[in-house]
Formats: C-alpha cells, structure tokens, sequence
C-alpha cells in the first residue's frame, strides 16, 4: 500500500516538472491559455495510449500503473488551473476564447483519450 503512495508521489512529481516546462515553451498570453491547453490535450493523449497499452497487457502491475495514470498524467495535467483560466477569460470578456478553450479541451481531450486508447488496443 504504501509502495503505490510512493509511486503515485514520484510520477505526480514528474508530471508536475513536465508541465512546467510545457509552460515554459508555450507562454499563456492575456488572450488565451496555450499552455494549460496544450498540457491537457497531451494528458488526455498519454492517458488514452497508457490505458489502451494497459488494456492488452495485463501484466501491467499495479504500481506502473498508478505511476503513469494517476501520478505521472494526474501530475501533468491541471483541471484546477484549466477552471481559472475559463473563469479569468470570462472576467475579460474574451467569451469567445472562454468558448472555444472550454468547449475544446473538453471535446478534443475526449476524443485523444480515445484516439490514444485505441492506437493502442
């Protein structure tokens, strides 16, 4: 039990160094949130590839995947900030790209934890 908090602990914390270099690549503007958008897409992808591997190879154990799913992409990807940034662009009246950031990465995080699950499977 404790082993999976220890490995849930080291995959949140590259995910987190992860999404910070992400972020430094990608700059937020004041008009829309690229990086948190971009992290997000890639973390519903990852996760998508992760449990489409995991799905046919049940040899998988437990601790890889609570490292990958829960620590390494739970790590990496933000709905916190996501929610922030909605709410912040909303505050600007840039309901345009409040529309098209929430809309977006909710539709197209979907459909790449899809994409990436079935690439896999």
């Amino acid at each position: 039990m404790i082993k999976n908090f220890l490995y849930i602990a080291l995959g949140g914390a590259v995910g987190s160094v992860l999404r910070y270099a992400i972020s430094l690549l990608f700059r937020n503007t004041q008009n829309f949130p690229w990086a948190t958008f971009i992290v997000n897409l890639l973390g519903s992808f990852l996760i998508g590839l992760i449990f489409g591997y995991i799905s046919k190879n049940s040899t998988i154990s437990t601790s890889t995947t609570l490292f990958l799913t829960v620590g390494l992409c739970g790590g990496f990807t933000t709905f916190s900030t996501f929610s922030k940034e909605s709410l912040q662009l909303i505050q600007v009246g840039n309901y345009w790209g409040a529309s098209f950031y929430i809309a977006g990465s909710v539709i197209l995080g979907i459909f790449l934890v899809a994409f990436g699950y079935f690439l896999v499977k």
